[in-house]
């Protein structure tokens, strides 16, 4: 400017030469305003100056303006050499204007510039920016002379479309022709292989880099970098990265977003600082990949400094840094200042309600989530498919069934339905409220059935206590040729564990070990707990160590294991080892222990963990705990004790409690307590058919008769159901169902014969029923026939005749197992020399030798 002032005191602004020297320096330095001001004050400018003008709009992104003086111009009677024409071309493939771009190709065929090498260049990149890569193929083909220049102006475009296999095949056709790629053939080239995730041609084009000498060009390393570190691995990344004496901007921006990408948050601040370090300002893309590195790490302080420096460069209108600035502070747990920050967006677009609703959910803050998308959806903000799953996501914490289907209508009118991330989202949704046959519809309907899609329906079915449908999907899952994931793994064994099917569970346990899961923690806290609740505490045992490293849930797992079959104080010395090893309990743990102390009747030992859970682990005793503790008492026949415990809670009971109460009054034949906790179980849960049954039999133990009458009038009236006792058996990898006297099964007439064979044994061995538990109203010797073709006796007896001689038998129960079977499988165990292990509702039973593993106390 003081030079232009110089010239205008020497006299010399009227020269024209002069003139378009200064409309190309104001236009190359983006002073537009100047230069157009010089060009109107022209008395005819001539074409250098409209074409300086031009050029200048065009080179800096201004395609609008561009074309505006192009029109301007031609209107004026200038007409283009083969300058203009690749400035007014590269404006009309900035604004996409192809009917304008066709309008100059035109006059070039007119005026005959369409053969200049390059006007027909620009003409190729024209048309493919503006996606007509036929007639752009057509009119290259069209060039006699094809350079490097040529081919660079095609591929690049195809580069940049992300046809990136064409790209590829053009390449291969400019070597094959002779032409000697450059090193901008080769950065594009090389983009071309970043985005087909082909790091085997990447490592090709690599070499044939280093074999023509541009390995130190600066383009093509930095487009190495990122290519490594996208799709081979990120040590090749920095080892190229290492390799560049010069790095710039683009060079750093590779190698810090190449960590964040593979999770290296720590090498990426590390990176950054190096750049720093050279001098080298950080730009925004910079400092997004820093952003997601603090997110990753938590590193709450660093990135608030970075948003400080943000501040600084003056981009807080830029929705691209405020996004990552948002994503931040909710990975950090600081979801207010996220909020703060959204809520000053001048202009909220999908993305940032997306990272908002995202923050929210990972919170746990569900019921927000879902209360942002309503407002975001009124506001009519536009959505796509990571918006509904993390949406759904929320919906299915929350068991928000309604949403759930509200959000379902939407991704159907939406077009979203065959999207496999909203698929599966839905699926998980459905399943985790409880809606199985939804999620089985949506299954079914699935475009392609991915492991993601597997693996929730899998969930649903083993969560909902569907442990069979699970099984025969894993089958179906492995006959398309899907290979499992550690999570489906995972899920199945919980079907097992639910079924109790032992054998089945140990198969997946073969596939665990076959496809290499055994170091995943899921899996390994899965295996223990299959084989604790399928009856094989030795097995679980050898399961937990083998877990690598244990956490809470190995740890929990096994002590509730060991709780549950009786094993107390095993419990108690794993629990004691587990605070040696420095792991915390949670309140599920606790729980754990103090079952493990109830089912092994360790009174004073429960009493020290009940009293001393908030002060020496900072957990505040819940109703679970009160409820395990007051069962343990009134088991123990300190009645008294556990009423105390029951009035100083500092809630009101619930119905473990007073089910607790219930099953004492049963025990010590206590009917006065019997009928005050049937009568505060029946005000919580009428439909309940248990608690009259309890009841019924405390009248009875009683010989209160008229009592046990009235009750059964009672349940009769009220059209209360009892529940049927039923139980399971796995056997060759089929699991067989029972019900009283059930003669459905196939080979009933043998499992009656083994039944009644082995009762001519037992009474021989001083067996008697005891009658005296059927509350049924009749004969005598009907009920020793109902108590004779129990459901886990009928279960038993064919085991003994479907399983060899010797293997353990085990049995399932829904309900709790009755007292005359619990006795007449210690005379079975005996007489066959077989192991009976039953799993009732409470806890495992294993008979042996003629005795039970409770020893009578359950």
């Amino acid at each position: 400017m003081e030079v232009h002032a110089h010239i205008i005191r020497c006299g010399c602004s009227g020269d024209q030469s002069i003139r378009n020297h200064l409309i190309n320096l104001y236009s190359k330095c983006r002073f537009f305003r100047h230069a157009r001001k010089l060009v109107d004050e022209s008395t005819e400018p001539d074409l250098v100056s409209w074409s300086a003008l031009i050029s200048g709009y065009a080179q800096n992104g201004l395609g609008k303006e561009a074309l505006s003086a192009f029109r301007e111009m031609h209107s004026l009677g200038v007409k283009c050499n083969e300058f203009t024409f690749p400035s007014v071309l590269k404006a009309c493939s900035i604004t996409r204007d192809l009917v304008v771009g066709k309008q100059v190709h035109g006059i070039a065929l007119l005026t005959g510039f369409e053969s200049d090498e390059f006007v027909a260049n620009t003409l190729v990149v024209m048309y493919a920016k503006c996606g007509e890569f036929g007639d752009s193929r057509r009119l290259f083909d069209a060039i006699p002379e094809r350079n490097v220049v040529s081919w660079n102006a095609l591929f690049s475009c195809y580069v940049q479309s992300d046809s990136y296999g064409e790209a590829m095949d053009l390449f291969q056709e400019m070597i094959l022709s002779g032409v000697r790629p450059n090193e901008y053939s080769l950065s594009s080239i090389i983009n071309a292989c970043t985005g087909l995730g082909d790091g085997s041609r990447g490592r090709k084009i690599h070499g044939y880099m280093v074999k023509l000498g541009y390995e130190s060009d600066s383009f093509s390393a930095n487009a190495l970098v990122d290519m490594y570190a996208k799709v081979k691995g990120l040590e090749d990344a920095i080892s190229v990265f290492e390799k560049i004496a010069q790095r710039d901007i683009v060079s750093w921006n590779a190698v810090i977003a190449g960590c964040v990408l593979h999770e290296y948050h720590d090498w990426a601040l590390q990176f950054f600082g190096q750049m720093n370090g050279s001098g080298i300002c950080p730009n925004m893309f910079t400092l997004s990949s820093a952003l997601k590195a603090c997110a990753g790490l938590g590193f709450e302080k660093l990135g608030r400094q970075l948003h400080s420096f943000l501040i600084k460069m003056d981009t807080e209108s830029d929705s691209f840094v405020n996004v990552g600035l948002i994503d931040m502070y909710c990975k950090c747990e600081m979801i207010d200042h996220a909020r703060v920050l959204f809520n000053m967006m001048p202009k909220k677009e999908m993305i940032a309600w997306n990272a908002v609703i995202s923050g929210h959910s990972q919170n746990g803050e569900d019921i927000e989530a879902v209360s942002q998308f309503s407002e975001m959806y009124k506001e009519g903000i536009e959505f796509n498919q990571t918006t509904l799953s993390t949406v759904l996501k929320s919906t299915a914490s929350v068991q928000a069934i309604k949403f759930c289907e509200q959000i379902h209508a939407l991704s159907v009118k939406s077009g979203f339905q065959c999207d496999m991330y909203v698929i599966n989202s839905l699926l998980d949704a459905y399943g985790k409220c409880g809606k199985v046959e939804d999620a089985a519809k949506i299954f079914e309907g699935c475009p392609t059935e991915d492991v993601v899609a597997f693996t929730s329906m899998i969930t649903a079915y083993s969560q909902y206590e569907q442990g069979e449908e699970a099984l025969k999907l894993y089958l179906q899952m492995q006959q398309r040729g899907n290979k499992p994931d550690s999570f489906v793994c995972s899920s199945l064994l919980n079907a097992c564990a639910n079924l109790s099917a032992y054998e089945q569970g140990k198969q997946i346990h073969v596939h665990i070990l076959k496809f290499g899961f055994m170091s995943d923690a899921f899996a390994g806290n899965s295996l223990v707990n299959m084989y604790a609740k399928c009856g094989s505490i030795d097995d679980a045992d050898r399961a937990f160590s083998e877990v690598p490293q244990r956490g809470l849930v190995s740890w929990s797992a096994m002590i509730g294991g060991l709780a549950q079959h009786g094993h107390g104080k095993r419990a108690l010395n794993l629990f004691n080892q587990m605070l040696k090893d420095g792991v915390s309990p949670n309140h599920i743990t606790l729980v754990s222990v103090l079952c493990a102390c109830n089912h092994a009747g360790l009174v004073t030992e429960a009493r020290k963990y009940f009293e001393s859970m908030k002060e020496l682990f900072g957990v505040v005793p819940r109703q679970e705990h009160y409820a395990c503790m007051i069962d343990l008492l009134g088991r123990a026949g300190k009645i008294n004790e556990a009423m105390e415990l029951v009035n100083t809670m500092p809630f009101q009971a619930n119905a473990s409690v007073w089910g607790a109460l219930l099953g004492a009054a049963r025990i010590h034949k206590n009917v006065e307590l019997g009928q005050r906790a049937a009568e505060m179980l029946l005000a919580l849960e009428p439909e309940k058919s248990g608690t009259h049954v309890l009841l019924a039999n405390i009248y009875a133990s009683a010989g209160m008769w008229d009592n046990v009458a009235k009750m059964r009038r009672l349940m009769r009236d009220g059209q209360v159901k009892k529940e049927p006792g039923m139980s399971w058996i796995e056997v060759k990898d089929k699991v067989h169902t029972f019900i009283v006297g059930d003669r459905s099964h196939s080979r009933s007439r043998e499992i009656y014969a083994e039944l009644d064979e082995l009762f001519d044994l037992m009474y021989k061995a001083g067996y008697a029923p005891m009658v005296e538990i059927d509350l049924h109203d009749v004969e005598h010797s009907e009920k020793q026939r109902l108590l004779r073709y129990h459901s886990e006796k009928l279960a038993v007896a064919f085991g003994l005749i479907a399983t060899p001689p010797g293997a353990p038998i085990r049995v399932k129960k829904n309900l709790r197992v009755c007292v005359d079977c619990h006795t007449a499988f210690k005379f079975i165990c005996k007489i066959v020399s077989r192991e009976i292990i039953v799993r009732d509702i409470n806890r495992f039973h294993h008979f042996k030798d003629g005795s039970c593993s409770c020893g009578d106390y359950w």
